[in-house]
């Protein structure tokens, strides 16, 4: 038990919870955002055809949905890109580089500065 409670409790299932609600709340907003507004440009694009669909055969094709599900896509990928893999990326590649470590300054060098700030005369 006290192995599953240490694998519930950690970081990164919390965040990887966090993760999925907010990603399906953005989901939600891409697919209002192609009904709204994508699906009616395809919609015209398509020359009025409702929905954007043609039938062949008795059997109808609803080619605009197909268009606004890939765009939908399309943008989600491109925000998460964005948004979460590429400053991932470069945090990642400074920590390698021991950028980060070697330029954050130390406690010590913090409570001097301080401490000086405050020592100096005020003008």
């Amino acid at each position: 038990m006290k192995g599953f409670k240490d694998f519930l409790f950690r970081g990164n299932i919390i965040d990887l919870a966090v993760a999925v609600v907010i990603g399906g709340a953005f989901n939600k907003l891409v697919e209002v955002f192609t009904a709204s507004f994508l699906t009616p440009l395809i919609n015209l694009i398509g020359g009025g055809k409702v929905g954007g669909k043609f039938t062949v055969a008795g059997q109808e094709f609803t080619y605009g949905a197909f268009i606004s599900q890939l765009i939908s896509f399309v943008i989600t990928a491109a925000v998460i890109y964005f948004v979460v893999v590429l400053p991932m990326r470069k945090i990642t590649e400074r920590r390698k580089a021991g950028v980060l470590e070697e330029d954050a300054p130390t406690q010590e060098q913090l409570l001097t500065e301080i401490r000086d700030l405050l020592a100096a005369p005020r003008a």
